[in-house]
């Protein structure tokens, strides 16, 4: 199947490739972490011809970043609960669930690898470019709710936000308990001045 084919067919044949791809990419994610990860392997896995996994995504990068991309999408939808304070508690619960799962525990490993090649460094930062950009809309509709002050940089919180959880996965290897995700929220925005939405509740 070519490229062409697979973006005529979104909802057909083509979209079932594509997901058989994204999937066998992240097992090889998975198993083999971003250095041992290439085209041959995954279109095996998938069972589809390697040349129409390179006419669909060019380079081992594009590939490793819409995956994990696609992953992060399924199991970490940024929430829109009508509150910036109640979406920052709610996206952070999901990442301490993905964190806490053994696909997203080796995935977040796969992500944060040292690599000396410049382009698989370059498709991890956009993998997380493209996840702050996204969630960073929670923070965006809070700012134009009047929760937040204008001028609010959106990645700094989410960074502020989202980062201490990293920590934990990947360096301290603390638990990342239930209570974590309403504490983190709160720090960030009582830390933002956040207004307008009230003080702080209780669990």
């Amino acid at each position: 199947m070519t490229e062409g084919e697979i973006r005529r067919r979104p909802g057909g044949r083509g979209a079932r490739v594509r997901q058989a791809v994204l999937d066998a990419a992240v097992d090889a994610l998975v198993e083999n972490g971003v250095t041992g990860f290439s085209f041959a392997d995954v279109a095996a896995r998938a069972e589809v011809n390697e040349t129409s996994v390179y006419r669909r995504w060019r380079t081992r990068e594009n590939l490793i970043t819409d995956a994990l991309l696609a992953v992060s999408d399924r199991r970490i939808p940024v929430p829109d609960t009508g509150s910036v304070r109640e979406d920052l508690r709610a996206f952070a619960a999901l990442v301490v669930d993905y964190l806490n799962s053994p696909l997203g525990g080796a995935l977040a490993r796969a992500a944060v690898i040292t690599v000396d090649d410049p382009e698989l460094a370059a498709a991890r930062e956009e993998f997380w470019r493209s996840r702050l950009e996204l969630a960073g809309a929670m923070v965006e509709r809070g700012i134009a709710r009047g929760e937040l002050r204008a001028g609010t940089d959106p990645r700094v919180a989410l960074e502020a936000l989202i980062a201490p959880l990293h920590s934990r996965a990947l360096l301290t290897r603390e638990p990342l308990d239930e209570d974590l995700p309403r504490a983190l929220a709160d720090l960030v925005l009582d830390g933002l001045g956040a207004r307008g939405i009230g003080p702080a509740s209780p669990a």
